[in-house]
């Protein structure tokens, strides 16, 4: 559920944040990036992440619900003709903020806020969501049911490593 802004609105009153909000979700869209301050473009960004996974459904019903706050259809067209198939890989964080600097005048904090059109690269170091026998089979190269578990090979191992242990042991004594 979503929580009310707490502290000073965007604009002064609640409804002129939903349209300032709304203004800089469509300009993002139709242009890729905005430059903005740091507070609107960290704002915007779940504003504009909820409306990119309704996007990437692409059903009727989404798409009147996108089309709630994006008015212009163009703009519309264009986020679930053209974005949302570019980003149908990605689970989340479509859109990334990068501070620029201040802006001369004012120096109020500035931002670009755009979105990542990058193809989503899967982490290979990261075991993969499966059972231990999928994760061992992935690492031995097969499958852990045909794996031998020798229990006598652990325990040779064991006993000369005591062996040596102890044989230094009377060595140290007769010394």
């Amino acid at each position: 559920m979503p929580k009310p802004t707490k502290g000073p609105r965007l604009g002064g009153s609640a409804s002129h944040q939903r349209i300032i909000l709304a203004n800089l979700a469509s300009q993002l869209f139709e242009h890729g990036r905005i430059t903005t301050t740091v507070t609107r473009a960290r704002r915007v960004q779940p504003l504009a992440e909820t409306l990119i996974t309704k996007a990437k459904r692409g059903d009727l019903h989404s798409r009147r619900r996108v089309a709630r706050t994006i008015r212009d259809k163009d703009v519309l067209r264009h986020l679930f003709d053209d974005i949302a198939p570019v980003l149908e890989g990605r689970e989340g964080g479509c859109t990334r903020i990068t501070r620029i600097g201040n802006r001369r005048g004012d120096n109020a904090p500035m931002a670009v806020l755009e979105i990542i059109t990058d193809p989503v690269e899967s982490k290979a170091s990261a075991p993969a969501a499966g059972t231990v026998e999928d994760t061992v089979e992935d690492v031995v190269g097969e499958p852990a049911a045909d794996a031998p578990v020798d229990d006598e090979e652990s325990s040779s191992e064991d006993a000369p490593a005591e062996d040596d242990a102890s044989a230094d042991a009377d060595t140290a004594d007769e010394a």
